[in-house]
């Protein structure tokens, strides 16, 4: 069966990960039309910390504090990095931007401008990110304050310790107690996150782990729990379980797939479309028809023999490295996936890593995808454009190692923009 649609758009999205999320939201708001084709399931594996730049150069490992002083100084190490593309003011742009999004969508973020925050994690320990879920903002405030914090842990749900963690952070935070408790209904063995979180939607719910809580209080100005306050409403639940507690409740991020992830992802899937971005997800293109005006027409796959024929007049690629089958590493080399299109990488296969899997200049093969001009136009084997209305944004481009220097939401976000502001200028004809 096929679905024939011949309605040409201004920009096919593919990839919806961060940055095809971001590259949809940031077209649309520019007046494109605007499609977009992928699977979202990997979202649900983000941390939902929007992390700008915390690491450079990583052969040091240098924790930066200031991630726009991190951005000076890795555009003078890294003139090939994406973000040497970018001014810090579309860097910041796009921030701002998709953080907006996400506040009208009901998931306030925080930043605290020009600095990265310390989040506390379930290990124990702290990450520095720029951009944070407002749900976890009480718990940066509280540690930088000293006061007395109580973690609660949930019996049953893995990967999360209340007391391994305040024994990790009895030098540091000596006012930090732990506790554990039930959850409202639990039957015993184990729990998980998103069953959790969709539960505490229920005022019954709230009121019920308030309860449970309560008798562990002992002073505690501060209250720290597991990534479960909520999906779709988590302002209104942890608001309702601090009034329930009378004082601050706050989350921490839990192992993945986690639920600050999850509502990354619904907040996109729920409110892109309002905005009028034409969403397939969960469907994969399997042919990219480049056409003699420039655009391309896409055949695009959803359920067992069902397919659809979209047209566009551009295209942008955010298709993700291997985890998100944008490339796909073979015996003798890395090949681009869609349009098998050039690919930095390392010569040689036994070059692709290094020896010592922790070697803390990383491997070369996490550096490797799509070169781009300056407009983020992939390259062709001749140095310039593969197509002169093909933009790539996020994890497929090279020279960026976006895991150990803690900036992939910052690279999809800011590329994203970068891409699809090229892309409008192309569409206009006032792109050289």
């Amino acid at each position: 069966m096929s679905d024939q649609n011949s309605a040409p758009v201004d920009l096919i999205v593919i990839g919806a990960g961060m940055a095809g999320m971001a590259a949809a939201l940031l077209a649309v708001n520019r007046g494109l039309t605007v499609a977009q084709v992928g699977s979202s399931a990997e979202i649900i594996f983000a941390s939902g910390l929007l992390d700008l730049l915390g690491v450079h150069p990583i052969a040091t490992g240098r924790i930066w504090r200031d991630p726009w002083a991190a951005v000076d100084a890795l555009r003078r190490d890294l003139p090939r990095h994406p973000y040497a593309r970018l001014s810090k003011a579309d860097i910041q742009g796009a921030f701002t931007e998709f953080c907006a999004f996400l506040a009208d969508a009901g998931l306030p973020y925080w930043i605290d401008p020009g600095r990265n925050s310390p989040v506390l994690t379930s290990l124990g320990t702290f990450k520095l990110t720029y951009a944070l879920p407002a749900s976890m903002q009480p718990g940066v405030a509280a540690r930088a304050a000293g006061r007395r914090c109580l973690i609660v842990a949930i019996k049953g749900l893995k990967g999360f310790s209340a007391p391994q963690m305040a024994a990790s952070l009895a030098a540091s935070w000596p006012h930090l107690r732990a506790a554990t408790v039930a959850f409202p209904g639990a039957q015993g063995g184990e729990v998980y996150p998103e069953k959790m979180a969709r539960a505490m939607e229920l005022p019954a719910a709230i009121e019920d782990l308030a309860a449970a809580i309560r008798p562990h209080l002992d002073g505690a100005e501060v209250v720290g729990l597991p990534s479960i306050l909520g999906v779709g409403g988590c302002r209104a639940v942890a608001a309702a379980l601090s009034t329930a507690l009378e004082r601050p409740v706050f989350e921490i991020p839990s192992i993945p797939p986690s639920v600050p992830g999850l509502r990354l992802k619904e907040a996109c899937e729920q409110h892109l479309p309002r905005k009028g971005v034409r969403l397939f997800l969960e469907q994969r293109v399997t042919e990219v028809q480049p056409l003699g005006d420039g655009g391309f027409a896409l055949q695009v796959a959803g359920r067992p023999g069902f397919q659809t024929r979209l047209t566009c007049r551009s295209l942008l690629m955010a298709t993700g490295r291997f985890l998100g089958a944008g490339l796909r590493a073979e015996r003798g080399r890395i090949r681009e996936t869609l349009l098998d299109l050039p690919v930095f990488q390392p010569q040689d296969r036994r070059q692709w890593h290094r020896r010592d899997f922790l070697d803390s200049r990383g491997h070369p093969v996490n550096q490797a995808g799509i070169a781009t001009d300056r407009h983020f136009r992939p390259l062709a084997t001749t140095g310039r454009p593969a197509f002169r209305q093909l933009f790539a944004a996020g994890a497929i481009l090279a020279h960026q190692d976006w895991m150990r220097m803690k900036c992939g939401s910052g690279l999809a976000l800011a590329t994203a923009l970068g891409a699809v502001r090229a892309c409008r200028r192309a569409l206009a004809g006032t792109l050289d």
